[in-house]
């Protein structure tokens, strides 16, 4: 992996002045910029950098000097989440099974949430000792919520549901600006997260088989501290591409107008990578590619029209076009974390209505490809390898038969270090032999 440097941003979306000198100074004809996803804390990104271009020197033509770089932007990683090829990185006791939060973890917390020690603190406690108490479950919600920084909140019951909603002018009414995950019955929406982590181990299960236990409870309940992290990282990584990396390569193309730059992101990798298409200036040419792995955004994001409204598009619609070649979504239905969960968080900005599972309406792109944009071709792996993919325009392949190793919650959301998908890269790239 050379020559290689490293874009740093931090949460707003600022770079740090010294990779962007770096990253001009590479001598290259085609740079691959890789975005790393959520849930990635630094040492586990350059591992995966280093694994998922290892290939690539041998599968460029004689033409093509390459240059590497890799985006890394403020994460959060839950340690216990298993990652295929990289089990050295996880504590020896870590067990996705375990409510009580790791060292490692706890440590990653801190300094994602700076000043709310004691919160974390009390979070863990309970999420340790697994109180039968409501009220205990309750003052979770309560936490999660004040870590989530989505407003004042007061806690109460309704049932004996040991909801915690929104303070309000008198009327009890939750805010209709936060998000439901966030106002609704914390046992519902713990007991929904456990049935997501249940169907995240054995798809066919059926959806509330175990959340009646008390573990599965505070299994969902430490989901529920997952999905709060989530909440932060979904901003933020729109927020790094959008006004870090589009600049960011805008500014470079404009040292080095003759550089082909080749975008590759990774879960909210994928996000922050495509957001930088924001910042690309109308009629530049300089990103040549982008390739979405497992990508965690809306499978409408590219639409010109959502099918379920008409009057309004995705939130990058026409933004394809900004690239000179393919705009690649590789997905999988082995992906857990997208199949399940992406669609509960995502309604959590508002519909609060069936909590659990998977529809048209919330998907992924990472799930199943670009939807609702005519043209968009669809292609599985072997075909794309065979015959490559179309020179423009959106392109979805079925990464299913390689993209399938990985334990719960996640499934095989990070198992993207295979060589036949760096050959989808180099095609999209017009970089092969």
């Amino acid at each position: 992996m050379s020559p290689y440097a490293e874009l740093v941003f931090d949460a707003q979306g600022d770079a740090d002045p010294a990779g962007l000198r770096a990253v001009a100074d590479i001598d290259a004809t085609d740079l691959l910029v890789f975005a790393h996803g959520w849930n990635s804390d630094r040492p586990a990104s350059i591992r995966l950098f280093d694994r998922f271009y290892a290939p690539f020197a041998g599968l460029v033509g004689p033409g093509v000097r390459l240059g590497y770089a890799g985006v890394v932007w403020p994460s959060i990683r839950f340690p216990d989440e298993p990652i295929p090829d990289f089990d050295s990185l996880m504590g020896p006791d870590a067990s996705a099974a375990d409510t009580a939060l790791d060292a490692a973890t706890r440590r990653a917390l801190a300094e994602f949430w700076p000043g709310h020690g004691a919160q974390l603190d009390r979070a863990a406690e309970l999420l340790a000792a697994r109180p039968e108490s409501e009220d205990a479950l309750a003052e979770f919600g309560l936490l999660v919520r004040r870590l989530a920084g989505v407003g004042g909140t007061e806690a109460g019951g309704t049932g004996g549901g040991g909801a915690v909603r929104v303070a309000s002018g008198g009327g009890g009414t939750p805010d209709r600006g936060v998000p439901a995950i966030f106002a609704e019955d914390v046992r519902e929406v713990c007991q929904a997260l456990a049935d997501g982590l249940a169907a995240s181990s054995d798809p066919s299960a059926p959806g509330r088989s175990a959340a009646g236990e008390r573990r599965a409870l505070w299994n969902g309940a430490k989901e529920l501290l997952r999905q709060a992290t989530y909440y932060e990282m979904k901003k933020r990584a729109g927020a790094v591409g959008e006004r870090g990396l589009g600049p960011a390569l805008t500014e470079l193309a404009a040292r080095r107008p003759g550089l082909r730059v080749h975008l590759v992101g990774h879960s909210f990798g994928g996000r922050v990578a495509a957001f930088s298409l924001r910042a690309v200036p109308a009629g530049a040419r300089h990103v040549k590619s982008l390739t979405l792995l497992q990508g965690a955004f809306s499978h409408y994001a590219f639409a010109d029209r959502l099918p379920h409204d008409s009057r309004r598009g995705g939130a990058l619609r026409g933004m394809h076009r900004r690239v000179d070649g393919p705009v690649v979504a590789c997905h999988s239905k082995h992906d857990a974390a997208l199949r399940v969960f992406y669609p509960l968080a995502s309604r959590m900005a508002g519909d609060s209505a069936g909590l659990l599972g998977f529809d048209e309406r919330w998907g992924a792109i990472g799930h199943d490809g670009v939807q609702a944009v005519p043209g968009a071709v669809r292609l599985t792996l072997a075909a794309a390898l065979r015959s490559g993919v179309p020179a423009s325009g959106c392109v979805s392949v079925d990464a299913a038969s390689v993209v399938r190793r990985g334990g719960p919650p996640a499934g095989a959301h990070s198992d993207i270090c295979h060589a036949e998908l760096a050959r989808v890269v180099v095609a999209a790239g017009r970089m092969g032999r």
